[in-house]
């Protein structure tokens, strides 16, 4: 974590940005490192028997990849204190085009050696996980 601290950040700084590309083997090792095999997640037909587009992403993949820019960032994921976020929209996986998840980490908050980031984290435009915020000490 050398040279972050809390007078080097600004409110609104840019800290990370990321893009991830899922495919439907990605959710495949997921699922087999998670044990989450539902079948929403790996077969279009179960998908769609429930209402859903196609084969989403798990919800706990898009989490962890969303958090990841900032623990490369703060350098120690020993210097998370909190992550929260808000599931808003699925992120389905083309069979052939799969999906792109885009992360942007920004200063919101300074609060003496903590700093809250907010994290936008998207897919085809769309805001994927809402109110996504990650403390992280800065002391």
């Amino acid at each position: 974590m050398s040279g972050i601290t809390a007078s080097s950040l600004e409110i609104g700084q840019v800290v990370a940005e990321a893009e991830f590309a899922l495919s439907r083997d990605s959710l495949v090792r997921y699922a087999g490192a998670s044990g989450d095999f539902n079948a929403i997640h790996y077969r279009d037909d179960v998908a769609q028997s429930v209402g859903l587009p196609g084969v989403l992403a798990h919800g706990m993949l898009t989490m962890g990849l969303a958090v990841q820019p900032v623990v490369d960032w703060i350098g120690d994921p020993g210097r998370v204190l909190d992550y929260q976020v808000r599931f808003t929209r699925p992120v389905p996986v083309d069979a052939a085009e799969g999906a792109i998840v885009n992360v942007t980490a920004k200063v919101g908050a300074l609060e003496a050696d903590v700093a809250r980031i907010d994290l936008t984290v998207t897919f085809d435009g769309a805001t994927v996980l809402g109110k996504a915020q990650v403390r992280v000490s800065v002391a």
